[in-house]
């Protein structure tokens, strides 16, 4: 069980979970903080890269919110604060909160913040990394996803669907895979949602795309077994 705690000081706003750490404070929202120490690793990826911090709770990734597309060249990284509750941080750490609590995979969330500048604010948020993960995409890249995974992945999807949990982005860059079992990451823009056929299958459709586009599509047999393995166990796992 998450233990929500706010610290606020002259910068921002922070939200922790106090049962991974007992105190969290604007340095470890900054890379160089961590660089100096010796605990920061960039990995390529995203808007910017993925940066992963060596903090006392832990191995974590360090993400800083930002825009895409056209808008970003006219807001940069700000986005309209309309509230606290509505801030793309809090309500990120707050559903990655309620997701393991109802025994999700996801990655735990360790803190967020926020900063205001105005009518505008930034944002960051850590989460605990999951340990020796790779990302669906990589498996394909490597000759791995077989119907195995796909039934796995297709369960996967499932779980969280049938909690109402709806993921803004799925694709097979934030699906990860370890020995323990698969993980669904980035939940920036997610909801949750009362199950409905519409906004599943179109879901679904997006995790179709993101493959086609990264080559599942060259595999012969993508569009005729992998793919309708994935939905098959899907459905047999939505309606378990």
């Amino acid at each position: 069980m998450t233990d929500e705690r706010i610290h606020e000081d002259s910068v921002g706003t922070i939200l922790f979970d106090g049962a991974l750490a007992p105190q969290v404070d604007g340095q470890w929202f900054l890379a160089d903080y961590w660089r100096a120490r010796g605990g920061l690793r960039m990995q390529p990826g995203g808007r910017g890269g993925v940066a992963f911090i060596d903090t006392p709770a832990g191995e974590a990734a360090l993400r800083h919110y930002r825009r895409g597309g056209l808008v970003a060249k006219l807001f940069g990284d700000r986005y309209l604060w309309t509230g606290r509750d509505r801030s793309r941080s809090v309500r990120e750490f707050r559903l990655l909160a309620e997701l393991q609590r109802r025994g999700l995979p996801v990655s735990p969330p360790l803190a967020s913040r926020y900063v205001r500048h105005g009518l505008r604010y930034t944002a960051d948020l850590i989460t605990l990394k999951i340990p020796a993960a790779t990302t669906l995409a990589e498996c394909l890249a490597s000759g791995d996803f077989d119907a195995a995974l796909a039934s796995r992945v297709g369960e996967l999807v499932a779980r969280f669907h049938r909690q109402g949990a709806w993921h803004a982005d799925l694709n097979a860059h934030n699906i990860l895979v370890n020995e323990a079992g698969l993980y669904l990451i980035d939940f920036d823009r997610g909801r949750l949602r009362t199950p409905a056929e519409g906004w599943r299958r179109a879901n679904l459709a997006r995790l179709h795309r993101s493959l086609l586009k990264l080559g599942a599509g060259k595999l012969a047999s993508f569009e005729d077994k992998l793919w309708p393995v994935l939905v098959d166990h899907y459905e047999q796992a939505y309606a378990a």
